[in-house]
């Protein structure tokens, strides 16, 4: 059996052009504790954020880039300048305390409600095909809203809304934009077959129904250095009632694309989202050697699952989601492989500090108890 240095994960690495101190990535996670009123950012969240700085590099939880592109109650827009101005307190809080961070731009499509869209309209997507799922609002989980189809000059208007919101991260002073390409949503929904019948020039064949996803590449890359733009995919998950009849010829087509453009890297949900790894066959060191960048390995990896994939070259950098949620140090428990606290499902989506910026750390754990010690030798 072949064993690996612990230390690889905990070694830096350039990503682009920037130096990061490990290998370990803060995946984005949906919160929904952005202000009520104005989808703002606040100091709370600048508080969550600050606390697992430790990660070589977080990718911040999904920011709608218009009212349109919100899908749940309660989530952060990088549209408006009150939203900018929140942003700013996050990326202030993580680079002081020696941290790097990405924001993620993210547009649902199809997988929202009437309640959250502007003046109630239905939901957009490629095609006009309702998703069997759920989406959180005011009143909790709901079916979502039957969607309609996109214009050619509609695609247009959200192509430009994803350059207003890469231009407005930047003026909040974040490090670098993650594209969310993945689970089901906007531009997922143009990649796969299973959600795109268009028979324009974003539908139909591999060509035209990745063509979306590069035009959203392209004009980011207008705004940001190509060495500060990755993307999230997610080739087999079904997340979002999504599905793709040849997800091979869609996904090595893409990598081939945007190596070609030199992005960062490329953020790969391996399996399905947030359940099994082996949910469906697919050659993911394949597409990690069809891509020039670097890879971020994704989905219910452990530590020693971590230094197995890096070890072996399969990674360049390996993202965690849940443990980053109750484990604020997480670099510094992988480090000394202690024990994980274990995190609080009911407070994932919505709420306060409860389950949010409560969770201890080592050192908060090593304080109580020497206080425990102290009064019990009083």
């Amino acid at each position: 059996m072949m064993t690996h240095d612990p230390e690889i994960l905990f070694s830096p690495f350039r990503l682009g052009d920037l130096e990061l101190r490990n290998r370990i990535v803060m995946a984005p996670l949906t919160r929904n504790r952005a202000t009520r009123g104005t989808d703002a950012p606040n100091e709370l969240n600048a508080e969550y954020y600050r606390q697992r700085a430790c990660a070589g590099l977080i990718i911040s939880e999904a920011a709608q880039i218009s009212k349109q592109g919100q899908g749940y109650i309660w989530t952060p827009g990088i549209y408006s300048d009150a939203q900018v101005e929140g942003w700013k307190k996050v990326t202030c809080a993580v680079h002081d305390a020696g941290g790097k961070i990405f924001i993620q731009l993210w547009h649902v499509g199809r997988i929202s409600h009437r309640s959250l869209q502007p003046g109630g309209a239905a939901p957009v997507a490629p095609s006009a095909i309702r998703a069997r799922t759920k989406t959180f609002i005011e009143t909790g989980f709901v079916d979502v809203s039957e969607p309609r189809a996109l214009s050619i000059e509609e695609i247009g208007g959200v192509i430009q809304d994803y350059a207003k919101a890469a231009a407005n991260a930047k003026k909040a002073g974040f490090d670098g934009i993650e594209i969310h390409g993945a689970n089901g949503y906007l531009i997922d929904q143009f990649l796969k077959d299973g959600t795109n019948k268009r028979s324009d020039a974003y539908g139909g064949p591999v060509e035209n129904r990745a063509r979306f996803a590069l035009d959203v590449t392209d004009a980011i890359l207008r705004i940001w250095d190509r060495r500060r733009v990755g993307i999230r995919l997610a080739p087999v998950s079904p997340a979002n009632d999504i599905s793709d009849s040849d997800p091979a010829k869609v996904f090595f087509y893409l990598a081939d694309k945007l190596s070609a453009r030199g992005i960062a890297f490329i953020d790969v949900i391996e399996g399905a989202t947030g359940g099994a790894r082996d949910y469906a066959p697919f050659d993911y060191l394949g597409l990690r050697k069809a891509f020039s960048g670097a890879y971020i390995a994704n989905n219910d990896y452990t530590r020693e699952l971590a230094i197995e994939t890096l070890g072996e070259g399969r990674a360049d950098l390996i993202a965690f989601g849940k443990l980053f949620i109750s484990n604020p140090d997480l670099v510094e428990r992988l480090k000394l492989d202690t024990p994980l606290n274990p995190y609080d499902q009911a407070t994932f989506y919505g709420g306060d500090a409860r389950g949010y910026t409560d969770y201890p750390t080592l050192a908060h754990e090593a304080m109580r108890a020497a206080g425990r010690a102290g009064a019990g030798a009083g």
